[in-house]
């Protein structure tokens, strides 16, 4: 049974106990927005938890998903099935609260608990009714992001970063009155899984994730997890290159760029988050000479600062490394394309990449970033270049197995040796004529 079958099944035989089912929060809005949504959670009214357990296991094994919580869960199902509650805050972590369940509170009175009136509207399956206590549905329609109860909303910290990330996957305003309440809100006790978490769903789901550091900014919430982001503010740029303005301004013109490009990249997580990391040594570089703005090997010095920013949100060496290298490397497509380098530059370039083929992609946000768009020739140029660039790596090359045959043993000189081989691979020399005159080379080192 598909999970869409197996809701009404519940919603059915809940109605046949005499309570009633809603899905709530997502999937009705994302239903009002015309999207489809895998976003199945189901809210049981007015039938007792052991009634519930007991509807439920007739269709499936039945097991506790959160049990603090009160939710349930059928086994190779991913639907969440709760009843009513009331939640008080007992501590400072997302997970410190106190829960009662009470399968006979009003639909009303439940849904106050919920962050943005956008998520707080209700589904009946069985009848297509849409239950909206507070205005949901109007707050969708003109694109606004507003909060549900004044005193319980600032319980959760969290919700800051969530609004910011509803803010630009819809595409909406945070209501001034849901602003002022998030810039009192404190939140250096939330645990860097849950932002990052919700920084990816910005990323990966917005058409422009650039709304949600610009929420953040208003929210004056930038400091505790994006400091480096935070200082890109106010940084100049020489306005013959960049009229688009600061490195902040740039940077989120280069984030959107990006998005429209990362159904095309090989890691759309990583590329993204490369997008944002990339022009952080502008921070530590900039300076005035020659009474023009310069910031010279920025790239170089954005390393330190991208993995300082990144390891704020994660310890995933994937991601750290990755984004280290994209940020190393993200100059270097553009220059070589507008000086028509040689092959083994291009060649070089390409090898010392993680991913080739998103670095051209950073490349292409990167000079979009600037108010325009990268040159058709120079594009052209990059990925005529990276198929030069596969093409070689199937060629023959000098392997360490050569090398034994020649009689050297391994040590740091085979390293130097096969760093040389490549080169002269790169160079265009063919397996033996390399070899040669890498025996040649290296000879009194034997």
């Amino acid at each position: 049974m598909d999970e869409w079958k197996l809701t009404m099944e519940i919603a059915a035989r809940v109605k046949a106990a005499g309570g009633r089912a809603y899905l709530v929060g997502g999937f009705v809005r994302d239903k009002l927005l015309g999207r489809s949504s895998k976003d199945l959670d189901i809210e049981v009214y007015g039938i007792e938890p052991a009634a519930l357990c007991l509807v439920l296991s007739e269709l499936g094994e039945v097991f506790e998903k959160g049990a603090s919580f009160g939710v349930l869960g059928i086994r190779h199902t991913d639907i969440d099935i709760a009843m009513p509650r009331r939640e008080r805050r007992s501590g400072m972590k997302h997970t410190d609260f106190d829960v009662s369940v009470d399968p006979y509170l009003s639909n009303r009175e439940a849904s106050r608990r919920r962050d943005f009136t956008v998520n707080a509207m209700m589904y009946d399956p069985l009848t297509e009714e849409i239950i909206d206590n507070w205005g949901g549905r109007s707050d969708l329609e003109r694109g606004i992001i507003r909060h549900v109860a004044d005193d319980t909303f600032g319980e959760d910290a969290l919700r800051v970063f969530r609004g910011a990330q509803f803010a630009a996957r819809l595409d909406a305003e945070i209501a001034p009155e849901t602003i002022a309440i998030c810039k009192t809100m404190q939140v250096g006790y939330l645990a860097r899984e849950r932002v990052y978490e919700e920084l990816c769903k910005a990323l990966l789901k917005a058409d422009k994730p650039s709304v949600f550091f610009r929420v953040l900014r208003k929210m004056e919430q930038l400091d505790v997890f994006f400091p480096e982001i935070k200082a890109l503010i106010s940084v100049e740029q020489n306005p013959v290159y960049h009229p688009e303005g600061d490195v902040f301004e740039h940077t989120m013109q280069v984030l959107d760029a990006a998005a429209k490009l990362r159904d095309q990249a090989k890691f759309p997580a990583e590329f993204m988050l490369s997008a944002l990391v990339h022009d952080l040594g502008k921070i530590v570089c900039s300076r005035i000479k020659d009474g023009r703005i310069v910031s010279y090997d920025h790239e170089n010095a954005g390393i330190p600062l991208a993995r300082r920013q990144l390891k704020r949100l994660t310890d995933n060496r994937k991601v750290l490394d990755y984004c280290e290298n994209m940020v190393a490397l993200h100059m270097k497509p553009n220059v070589y394309a507008r000086g028509n380098s040689a092959v083994k530059k291009t060649r070089q370039l390409f090898d010392e990449s993680v991913c080739p083929e998103d670095l051209i992609l950073l490349s292409q946000a990167d000079s979009d970033g600037k108010g325009g768009r990268i040159c058709e020739d120079s594009l052209q140029y990059l990925q005529e270049r990276l198929a030069d660039y596969r093409l070689c790596m199937q060629k023959p090359m000098i392997t360490g197995a050569d090398l034994l045959a020649a009689g050297y043993a391994p040590s740091e000189k085979m390293r130097e040796m096969l760093a040389r081989a490549k080169q002269l691979h790169f160079a265009g020399l063919e397996k033996q004529q390399a070899l040669r005159q890498i025996l040649a080379e290296f000879q009194q080192d034997r």
